[in-house]
């Protein structure tokens, strides 16, 4: 059994719902570099989840307070310090989740898959009262899409934009685009390989990229590719031949092999490229008065499941992970925390 100590400003959390994504996944099957595998095991899984307030060190949070689990850790909260204290992407303001100070839940420390957490108050978003847990779990992607999103936000009441990838990250992102943002199929456009999961996505406009003519369709002003792994290369580059002149690239995928881009149209048509990884606490709030919508819950719906996996012993979790690892389905696996 593993102790850890409650500094001031912290809150302990049991978890009871958590979702597993495909970098969880990679570190099961062992599929990141050997380097990073070395670096960062053994350590919990899981990074995408909800639970209870049990023991609380900040008046704003209360012994059985439903909660979402921030899995970024700013270096500031964690050493009771201030921003302006923490590191030079901390002092100069340019975002939580590229803290050099901080620490990531589920990589390279203990993530969610365990039944007490201990993490800075900041990190333990409340959940309103009118989101259901299953909904709520889904948030920390959610939140994901919507920090990458924000970088564009201005330029996003009057642009077209295009999403490349039809599976959940692509789906939470075009969700984010639609219910945030207000883009409908007359401005919205979703790429992807498979014809069942691209009728998910029906409040987009949506086309197989194998079918479509890149270079002689209306281009788009902001592309968010959200494909990772071997398709980046094919994904990426479709992006910029579709993108107007002056478009925003805005990448997501992850890959943990380089990329080769077609930089001579990016210099042509002056695109700019933006990487977005992980989220903020302040992303999880928008994210979450945005789930308030009975049409945004009905959206996010179709990621869930029919059942949940329950959870109440490590032989549960390894059969959960190994089924999730062999059966890669469009739908989320949950799983119920019962330990």
């Amino acid at each position: 059994m593993l102790e850890h100590p409650v500094p001031a400003g912290h809150v302990v959390v049991e978890p009871s719902l958590g979702s597993i994504c495909h970098a969880d996944l990679r570190y099961f099957t062992g599929q990141r570099r050997p380097e990073a595998m070395a670096r960062k095991l053994p350590m919990a899984l899981i990074h995408e989840g909800i639970g209870f307030v049990v023991q609380s060190g900040d008046s704003r949070l209360t012994p059985g307070q439903r909660v979402v689990i921030v899995p970024n850790l700013p270096g500031y909260l964690l050493e009771g310090k201030t921003a302006e204290s923490c590191c030079p992407v901390c002092r100069e303001g340019l975002g939580d989740n590229y803290c050099t100070r901080g620490r990531f839940l589920a990589s390279g420390t203990d993530g969610i898959a365990q039944n007490r957490l201990v993490v800075p108050a900041a990190c333990a978003v409340p959940v309103p009262d009118d989101i259901p847990d299953e909904i709520a779990v889904l948030s920390e992607l959610c939140s994901v899409s919507y920090q990458a999103l924000s970088k564009v936000g201005e330029r996003l009441s009057r642009a077209r934009a295009a999403v490349f990838g039809d599976g959940p990250v692509g789906f939470l992102t075009a969700a984010m685009l639609h219910h945030v943002y207000g883009l409908g199929g007359d401005r919205l456009q979703v790429f992807g390989a498979m014809p069942e999961k691209l009728n998910e996505f029906g409040f987009a406009d949506r086309a197989l990229v194998q079918n479509y003519d890149f270079g002689n369709s209306p281009g788009v002003d902001i592309a968010v590719e959200c494909t990772g792994g071997r398709f980046s290369e094919s994904a990426v580059n479709q992006a910029i031949e579709l993108l107007n002149p002056g478009g925003i690239l805005i990448l997501m995928g992850v890959t943990e092999e380089r990329v080769p881009i077609n930089t001579r149209d990016v210099l042509e048509k002056g695109i700019t490229l933006i990487g977005s990884s992980r989220s903020t606490s302040d992303d999880f709030i928008q994210v979450l008065q945005a789930m308030r919508s009975q049409e945004c819950q009905a959206t996010l719906r179709q990621l869930l499941p029919e059942r949940y996996e329950n959870v109440s012993a490590v032989e549960h979790f390894i059969e959960a992970m190994n089924e999730a690892a062999s059966h890669r389905e469009w739908k989320k696996k949950i799983l119920s925390f019962q330990w």
